[in-house]
């Protein structure tokens, strides 16, 4: 595992060299806000870490179901007494195994690493514009129906979850990059991302904090050109089709 840390953000990167899958820890004055869950062997590192920062994790917060953003939820919940564990309303139906659409949403399957086996129910059930602590819910779907991503109004810092991917080059999901093409083929709608990435580049992050990649400062000229090839991409297959 591999930890990085700008500002009171530490970015967990499990498997750097070959598929990174990140987590974070943010750090407040008396206790730690965990985002993502990795992987099933991740809980150690994570509490290990935790530890030598010094403070607790109160809370867990999942930007979308997929097994290798929840790996360790079951293991940490049962490690962390209190833990309060969040998620999306619509991709709390995902983290349970559903996955079939609901009425309204564009009938793309659902892809990716759903959940088969998880035991914990989440505590708070999460909608457009809801905060915890100083992290405000902005509603990205696209890689899943109910992806979220969470931005600091105090810092100004965008953790996107799978919305973007900094590995083999920044890129909206679903946008296939071939040095790094999980992400694109694990996406249920690339529309929708595309509109999300755009909602988020809208916001003026200034730092972007991924599942997959580095870590970028100042991201909005990165986060245009993504878009933009995203747009071209997406305009020719529909010419295509």
């Amino acid at each position: 595992m591999r930890v990085k840390k700008v500002g009171d953000l530490y970015q967990l990167t499990f498997m750097p060299r070959f598929f990174p899958v990140s987590c974070y820890l943010l750090e407040r004055k008396d206790e730690l806000v965990l985002i993502d869950a990795a992987l099933p062997y991740s809980t150690k590192a994570i509490l290990q870490t935790a530890a030598k920062i010094g403070k607790p994790i109160t809370n867990l917060i999942l930007t979308h179901a997929h097994s290798d953003h929840i790996g360790a939820l079951d293991d940490l919940k049962a490690a962390i007494p209190g833990l309060n564990v969040s998620i999306s309303a619509r991709d709390s139906l995902l983290l349970k195994g559903d996955a079939s659409l609901q009425p309204g949403e564009p009938d793309s399957p659902i892809r990716g690493g759903v959940p088969k086996k998880i035991k914990t129910k989440p505590d708070f059930l999460l909608e457009e514009g809801d905060r915890i602590g100083s992290l405000e819910v902005i509603f990205t779907p696209g890689h899943t129906p109910g992806s979220i991503s969470l931005y600091d109004v105090h810092s100004q810092f965008l953790i996107a979850g799978d919305a973007f991917h900094t590995r083999g080059g920044m890129a909206v999901s679903g946008t296939l990059k071939l040095l790094f093409p999980f992400p694109a083929l694990a996406t249920w709608n690339k529309q929708s991302a595309l509109e999300s990435a755009v909602k988020l580049r809208n916001l003026h992050p200034k730092l972007l904090a991924v599942g997959h990649g580095r870590m970028v400062a100042d991201p909005l000229e990165a986060m245009d050109k993504a878009i933009w090839k995203g747009e071209k991409k997406l305009e020719s297959v529909k010419t295509l089709e």
